[in-house]
C-alpha cells in the first residue's frame, strides 16, 4: 500500500489531453492529420521502435528536422525512455553541428532526407554514431547513408502499448547548444523535472493574461521558432498537456505558412521579429485581418515600427524574454488593467509595455544587480547585469566547468543582459553586455537606437553595433536596409533621431554620425541579427 509519489516525467505530460477527451488534432502541412490518441500511439511506437534498435536509458539521440509532427512525437518518445533528446541546430556550420553532435555523444541520429548531404561530409568525424533513422514525407529512405530504419517503419516495428517506464525526475530529457561570442557552441540540458516545471510554469503564468495574451483550450498552436531552438520556447509541451489543436509548418516559407495558419485557424504562434515581419510581408497576407492571432516575440527586441504594422493588423503581438539557458521563458509582456487605466494615453502605454521584456512570469526570481551582486535601485535611470533563478534553469554547460563557474557565479544565473526595472514591474532590457556602446563614459543603447530608427519611413530593416573611434572609444554605427533602395539619406535618419532628442528620449551624444546602407543584415542560425558578424565585418 506504497503511495504514489508521482515523479515530475515528460511522460505525465500525455495524460490531460487523453484523459480530457481531446478532439483537437495534430498537423503537418498538407501531409498529416490525426487525433491525440493517434499521437499517444506514435510516441509509444517511437518509444518502443527506438528500444528495439538499442537505444538505453542514458543514451544520446539526436534530431535533424524541420517543425514536423515527427519533431514533437520526439519532444516525447526519446526522453520517455531515459534517453536524451539532442535537438540538432541545422543552421549552423557544418564543423560546428559535426561539433555539437560529437560533444553530445549522440549514438542515434534521426535525419530529414534534406540532410543527407551534410551527414555524408560530417559523418566521418562522428565516430560514436551507430544508428541512422530516416526521416521522410513520402516513407521512403534515398540512398546516400547506411540507413537503420526509416521513421515511420520504424513505427510500424514499435508497440502502441508499451509502457513508458518510470526513473527518477532528474534524469537528463534534453540538450542542445546555444553559440557563444568565442569558440564553439556550448550545450546546455534539461531534466524531466525541470522540464514540467516550466511547462507548469508558463501555463500558469498565461492562465493570468487580462488585457492581452489570453488563452483557452480553443487555441490552435504553430511554432514558427524552429523546434530545434530552445524547446520551441516549451509551447509544444504546453500545447499537448493541454490538448491544443497543433499545426506544423516544416521548413520555414513564409507563403506557405502564413496561408497554413489561415486555413487551420492559428491563434498563437512565436518567433524573432524577423519572422513575423516576413509574416506580414507575404502575399497571402495582403488585405487580411488577422485578429484572433496572438504572437510571442523574443529572441531580440520587436522594432516598433513592426509592432506597429502588426497591431493595425489586429495581431496581438507582445514580447517576451529568456534564453537557452533558461529552458527559455523569464518573462512575458502581459498588460495591466490597472497600469492602462491610470494611463493618460493608454495605447501609447500599451504599446510600450507590449514592447518590454515584460515581467517575471511566476515563480521566476529576476534581479537587476551591480559588480558587488547587489540590486540596484528602481528609479528610472539605474542599470545593472539581469540575474536570474528559476526551478528550471540548467546547471551548466555540458562537459564544461569553467563556462558554467561563470554562468552561475555567485549562485545566480547570469544572462550577460543589461537592464532595469520600471515600478509597475516590466524588466526593460538596455541592451547586451557585448553589445553596449561604451561612448566617452556614456552608455548608448543599440536596442534602443534601432527601436526609434524602426519607425523612420523608407527604413525596412536597421542594425546597430559599436565602432572604435580614436576620440570617444566607441561610436554607433547604423546598418540600414532600405524599403526602395537608393532613396534614403543618412541626413534623413539623422533628422529623425534628433525628434527624440528633443523630447528628452536620447541625448544629442547618442545620435550617430555613420551610416551603412546595404541589401541584407546578417543573422545568426536562429534568425537574430549577428552583431558579432557585423562587428567583424566593420571593424
Amino acid at each position: 500500500m506504497t503511495p504514489y509519489e508521482f515523479p515530475l516525467l515528460i511522460k505525465q505530460l500525455l495524460e490531460t489531453a487523453i484523459s480530457q477527451r481531446s478532439r483537437k488534432e495534430i498537423v503537418y502541412g498538407d501531409n498529416v492529420r490525426y487525433d491525440y490518441p493517434t499521437l499517444v500511439k506514435r510516441i509509444k511506437r517511437l518509444a518502443s521502435g527506438l528500444a528495439g534498435l538499442g537505444v538505453q536509458k542514458g543514451d544520446t539521440v539526436a534530431v535533424l528536422d524541420w517543425d514536423t509532427n515527427r519533431y514533437l512525437e520526439a519532444y516525447f518518445g526519446i526522453p520517455v525512455l531515459g534517453a536524451t533528446m539532442m535537438t540538432t541546430n541545422i543552421r549552423l556550420s557544418p564543423e560546428q553541428i559535426a561539433y555539437t553532435l560529437d560533444h553530445s555523444g549522440a549514438e542515434t541520429l534521426l535525419v530529414h532526407t534534406d540532410f543527407i548531404p551534410l551527414i555524408q561530409d560530417i559523418l566521418p568525424s562522428l565516430p560514436k554514431v551507430k544508428r541512422l533513422v530516416c526521416l521522410s514525407d513520402d516513407g521512403t529512405s534515398p540512398a546516400g547513408l547506411d540507413w537503420t530504419s526509416e521513421y515511420e517503419a520504424l513505427l510500424i516495428s514499435g508497440d502502441e502499448t508499451f509502457e513508458f517506464p518510470e526513473f527518477d525526475e532528474q534524469t537528463r530529457a534534453t540538450t542542445f547548444y546555444t553559440t557563444g561570442t568565442t569558440g564553439m557552441p556550448k550545450g546546455v540540458y534539461f531534466s524531466h523535472r525541470q522540464i514540467v516545471l516550466h511547462t507548469l510554469v508558463v501555463l500558469s503564468t498565461i492562465a493570468q493574461a487580462g488585457e492581452n495574451a489570453q488563452f483557452s483550450r480553443n487555441d490552435v498552436y504553430m511554432p514558427l521558432t524552429p523546434m530545434f531552438h530552445a524547446h520551441a520556447w516549451g509551447y509544444p509541451y504546453i500545447a499537448t498537456l493541454s490538448g491544443w489543436k497543433q499545426v506544423y509548418a516544416g521548413k520555414f516559407e513564409p507563403s506557405f505558412a502564413t496561408k497554413l495558419a489561415l486555413s487551420e485557424g492559428v491563434t498563437f504562434s512565436h518567433c524573432v521579429p524577423t519572422i513575423l515581419d516576413m509574416v506580414l510581408n507575404a502575399p497571402e497576407a495582403e488585405g487580411v485581418d488577422f485578429k484572433g492571432w496572438k504572437f510571442l516575440i523574443g529572441g531580440s527586441g520587436l522594432p516598433r515600427g513592426i509592432a506597429q504594422r502588426a497591431l493595425a493588423r489586429n495581431i496581438d503581438v507582445y514580447c517576451g524574454y529568456g534564453m537557452s539557458e533558461s529552458c527559455p521563458l523569464l518573462t512575458v509582456a502581459q498588460l495591466k488593467t490597472d497600469v492602462l487605466q491610470n494611463a493618460v494615453n493608454p495605447e501609447d502605454v500599451a504599446l510600450e509595455k507590449r514592447l518590454t521584456p515584460g515581467m517575471p512570469i511566476l515563480l521566476a526570481q529576476v534581479r537587476v544587480v551591480n559588480d558587488a551582486m547587489e540590486s540596484v535601485p528602481v528609479d528610472g535611470a539605474s542599470v545593472g547585469e539581469v540575474v536570474v533563478r528559476t526551478p528550471y534553469l540548467t546547471q551548466g554547460y555540458h562537459n564544461n566547468p569553467e563556462a558554467s563557474r561563470e554562468l552561475w557565479q555567485g549562485g545566480w544565473m547570469h544572462t550577460g543582459d543589461i537592464g532595469r526595472f520600471d515600478d509597475e514591474g516590466y524588466l526593460h532590457l538596455v541592451d547586451r553586455k557585448k553589445d553596449v556602446i561604451k561612448s566617452g563614459g556614456e552608455w548608448i543603447s543599440s536596442i534602443q537606437l534601432e527601436d526609434l530608427i524602426s519607425v523612420c519611413p523608407g527604413v525596412k530593416e536597421v542594425a546597430v553595433i559599436s565602432v572604435d573611434d580614436a576620440k570617444w572609444g566607441e561610436r554607433p554605427l547604423v546598418i540600414v536596409v532600405e524599403a526602395d533602395p537608393g532613396t534614403l539619406l543618412a541626413e534623413t535618419v539623422r533628422e529623425h533621431l534628433k525628434t527624440f532628442v528633443n523630447n528628452g528620449l536620447i541625448s544629442p551624444f547618442a545620435v550617430p554620425e555613420r551610416f551603412e546602407f546595404v541589401e541584407t543584415i546578417a543573422r545568426t542560425s536562429v534568425g537574430k541579427i549577428d552583431k558579432k558578424a557585423l562587428r567583424k565585418q566593420y571593424a
